[in-house]
């Protein structure tokens, strides 16, 4: 009987040492999306260069749209846009937004962003990395956050898009509601 116990002990030990050895802090905290960890409320502004405001321009074309639908499919958009803390363009930026998007749906206006936040003020220091769908036609557009540094250290959360001001072709303004559920 004695062996037996010996022996089950023997093959039981090794599992529970490996088992508690590959078991990670980060993967056993629990996940809480109704609780961001940080949210950061900011106003994007982005002033299309159209060949004479070149003091005022934000971001310009990079690619042309084609003539494959009505909806400005395949242009490319580069942009180094202000972030503010509310919806004055005027306001001092607490952010830049650098990156690009492009309209990707011939049926319908749909672009997808690739960004970063830098970040760089006495309150946050750092970047935010976004990347998603922009869905134009509906209400409110999640992008994803997929990762940071600085005081973002590998954040991942939500990017929530409202539209706040749309003039013509040159200038619109979001709402970006940033609701980070891993901070570090």
């Amino acid at each position: 009987m004695a062996r037996l116990v010996e022996k089950v002990l023997c093959i039981i030990f090794p599992l529970l040492v490996i088992a508690s050895c590959s078991v990670s802090p980060v993967h056993s905290r629990k996940f809480k999306a109704s609780e961001p960890c940080k949210r950061i409320v900011l106003y994007y502004h982005d002033i299309l260069f159209n060949g004479t405001n070149v003091a005022n321009a934000t971001s310009v074309i990079a690619a042309n749209e084609n003539k494959l639908g009505d909806f400005k499919f395949g242009m490319l958009v580069v942009f180094d846009d202000p972030m503010t803390k509310d919806h004055h363009l005027l306001s001092p930026p607490v952010a830049r937004a650098q990156g690009f998007y492009f309209y990707d749906m011939k049926t319908t206006y749909n672009a997808w962003f690739a960004y970063t936040l830098l970040f760089n003020s006495t309150e946050h220091k750092g970047t935010l990395n976004i990347m998603g769908a922009d869905m134009m036609d509906q209400e409110t557009r999640d992008l994803s956050v997929v990762g940071g540094t600085g005081d973002f250290f590998m954040a991942r959360g939500i990017a929530t898009f409202r539209t706040d001001t749309f003039q013509g072709t040159e200038y619109f303004r979001l709402q970006m509601d940033i609701k980070l559920y891993e901070c570090y």
